[in-house]
């Protein structure tokens, strides 16, 4: 019905930037809020950023003034901007959406996820 992809994971060094994607494309009648999470091991998954189909964004404690969440509504795309990234900053991080779809029901969608890893 609806999939996310994500991409832009990698290995960064402490101090360095990266780039996430998540593409929605499905049966897409219109989509609402978007967010990223991330689990590290050992870990419970955290809200990392969340932005509204409006673009009202809201972000964790711990990411606030390092990562920036946008969104391209024509393109589907929401997108995860990480820079002075630190150690703790590893993990999975995955793509979630609400969506109202073609066939009229309201799905709380996730990704696959990408892996970050920072790391000297």
């Amino acid at each position: 019905q609806v999939q996310l992809v994500e991409s832009g994971g990698g290995l960064v060094q402490p101090g360095g930037s990266l780039r996430l994607s998540c593409a929605a494309s499905g049966s897409i009648l219109r989509l609402n809020a978007m967010g990223w999470y991330r689990q590290a091991p050992g870990k419970e998954r955290e809200l990392v950023a969340t932005i509204t189909s409006g673009g009202n964004t809201n972000y964790a404690n711990s990411v606030a003034g390092r990562f920036t969440i946008s969104r391209d509504n024509a393109k589907n795309t929401v997108y995860l901007e990480m820079s002075s990234l630190k150690p703790d900053d590893a993990a999975v991080y995955c793509c979630n959406a609400l969506v109202f779809t073609t066939g009229l029901q309201y799905l709380e969608v996730w990704g696959q996820g990408t892996l970050v890893t920072v790391s000297s």
